[in-house]
């Protein structure tokens, strides 16, 4: 079931746009909720009057729900797809507007949502719903048995020799529903009208035809698997055998995984030089950052110096000053006021010297302080590139076993041989 959603305003709009009998054949009110009015004009108009205490322009979200073409799907199936769909965005307990249309023997729904909370009188925030949409859909054409329209299918699943480094790591994170891979079998076979049309739709989604041992044809994943081919796409083999032929002309599934092992190395290498291309790229702009920040803290540095410099200077004079020369000097020595001054003086000296030293100490750790935060953002950056460099040699490491395997399997044999001839 194809759901395509949208914030909106215009009330009036959207209630003649559901109540449409010229361009509809039939139209039918299924549902007017959580209004005092209980016709669609009266609703959306509520929730109008309502938005108009916020400063929320778009107060409606409307979404379409739209199953394949000839598809049946009774009211319980839209009901469903609604209940998701509020449990995903956010919308359940909020008043609504439910319109069945048919047209050109199809059916189809629109359901209209206040995005208004009357009790916070604020606008509910849909962050992400087109992709949020997009998954309940898919999930609604697998879980109903319907085809998957394209654009599903090869978004879930393409070659992964064309993925980029972050399709990739995506990639092994998702799980493959099997009842995805059954859609994509049948649809490739289906679509093909023989052996090579067949196998450039498998390679498109990272499959490879092959010569089983046992079952005749088989398709190889870029992870090493096997599909039968005749359980996959449910056609029995004699009607593979009539479309493919004779699965002789193909290589066995060995060496296939040795194809796709050296194939995959050399992309996920491709993948690392691109991994090191960016982490030199992003350390462009904290080079920078580093440099500006130690041009900085060196010019705080001279200047507190120059500073305490000039500031050490006035105050030493002070002191000096306070010293008394000539006659009056040898009357405070005889008194010993002399004595008492110098003794305020060193006490003083002692003071600014502290001082000084606190004022440098504090510059000290704030420059260290920000110069942590930086290096922090250094640090972070480095081993989120180191983490990605690991994994992709650690799948290079997987595709360099799985081929070391089919060599060892092909020596074996070709020993085997050897053997038998010999004997």
């Amino acid at each position: 079931m194809m759901l395509e959603g949208n914030q909106r305003g215009g009330a009036y709009q959207m209630a003649r746009h559901l109540l449409n009998t010229k361009d509809n054949e039939h139209v039918e009110i299924h549902e007017v909720s959580g209004f005092v009015s209980d016709t669609v004009y009266g609703a959306l108009q509520e929730i109008h009057a309502i938005a108009r205490g916020t400063k929320c322009k778009q107060f409606m979200f409307s979404v379409s729900l739209n199953p394949p073409p000839n598809a049946t799907a009774p009211t319980e199936y839209f009901q469903n797809a609604l209940m998701r769909i509020e449990n995903e965005l956010g919308l359940s307990n909020q008043s609504r507007v439910i319109v069945f249309h048919e047209k050109e023997g199809r059916r189809h729904a629109h359901c209209i949502w206040s995005r208004i909370d009357a009790q916070d009188m604020k606008a509910i925030n849909l962050p992400h719903y087109k992709r949020k949409l997009n998954e309940i859909s898919k999930k609604l054409f697998l879980e109903h048995g319907w085809e998957l329209p394209q654009g599903f299918i090869d978004n879930a699943l393409r070659n992964p020799l064309n993925l980029t480094r972050e399709e990739w790591q995506q990639a092994k994170r998702s799980d493959q529903d099997p009842r995805l891979l059954k859609q994509l079998f049948k649809r490739a076979w289906e679509r093909s009208d023989g052996k090579p049309a067949f196998q450039q739709a498998l390679q498109e989604h990272g499959f490879w035809l092959a010569k089983g041992d046992r079952r005749g044809f088989v398709a190889v994943d870029y992870k090493g698997e096997v599909y039968s081919l005749s359980r996959w796409t449910g056609v029995k083999t004699k009607a593979l055998n009539n479309k493919l032929g004779a699965p002789d002309d193909l290589p066995c599934v060995e060496d296939v995984k040795a194809q796709i092992a050296q194939n995959m190395t050399l992309k996920l290498q491709t993948h690392i030089k691109a991994v090191e291309a960016k982490l030199k790229k992003d350390f462009q702009p904290i080079k920078r950052a580093v440099q500006t920040v130690k041009t900085r803290h060196q010019s705080e540095r001279q200047i507190l110096k120059k500073k305490q410099a000039e500031r050490w200077q006035t105050e030493e004079r002070q002191r000096i000053n306070r010293l008394p020369r000539g006659m009056m000097g040898l009357w405070h020595r005889i008194t010993g006021k002399y004595q008492r001054i110098r003794e305020i003086n060193e006490q003083e000296t002692l003071t600014c010297t502290i001082r000084d030293r606190d004022e440098k100490q504090a510059l000290i750790d704030k420059q260290l302080a920000q110069r942590q935060r930086l290096q922090t953002q250094i640090q972070k950056t480095r081993e989120k590139h180191n983490k990605i460099v690991f994994d992709l040699r650690r799948d290079i490491g997987l595709y360099t076993e799985m081929s070391q395997r089919q060599d060892l399997a092909f020596k074996s044999g070709q020993n085997l041989a050897q053997t038998h001839s010999q004997n």
